[in-house]
């Protein structure tokens, strides 16, 4: 399984030294918080733009965090499904902390096969799934979309 999660930033420039808002370290508490209760016992890596904004909100997921700067704001989907390992690189649950419009260009390509940029609410969750298909082939499965919003 494979989460994508965005950061809600405060404006300002340098870009990788914008911090989130009040409302996005609260966001990313609450998603830590709702996520931690789904994963129990699992193994779990933690991926992140190094960003100081994205490891922020990685580090409240209260899980220990790899910084990588291959997930930085201009990333593309081949580099973050191959620095994540998907489908199947990495044991256990990978959790991507990242930018848009990357993230939404992830969640296309995996939903619907085309490279588009679809929107990726800040502050948001998508939890992709696999299902081994026949020969290398994955079927992916779309296991929760959780915007912040909903645990407010």
């Amino acid at each position: 399984s494979e989460m994508c999660i965005r950061d809600r930033a405060e404006d300002g420039s340098p870009d990788a030294a914008r911090r989130l808002t009040a409302r996005g370290t609260k966001d990313a508490a609450a998603v830590g918080a709702w996520l931690r209760r789904q994963l129990g016992d699992e193994a779990v890596t933690v991926l992140s733009s190094p960003t100081r904004r994205t490891m922020q909100t990685a580090e409240a997921l209260g899980i220990a965090v790899e910084p990588s700067d291959a997930l930085g704001p201009e990333a593309d989907v081949d580099t973050v499904l191959a620095v994540a390992g998907w489908p199947s690189g990495r044991d256990g649950i990978v959790v991507v902390v990242g930018h848009g419009p990357w993230i939404g260009e992830v969640a296309a390509r995996l939903l619907a096969g085309r490279d588009e940029p679809w929107p990726f609410a800040k502050g948001a969750l998508w939890w992709f799934g696999w299902a081994k298909g026949n020969g290398d082939s994955a079927t992916v499965r779309l296991k929760a979309v959780l915007s912040p919003e909903l645990l407010r």
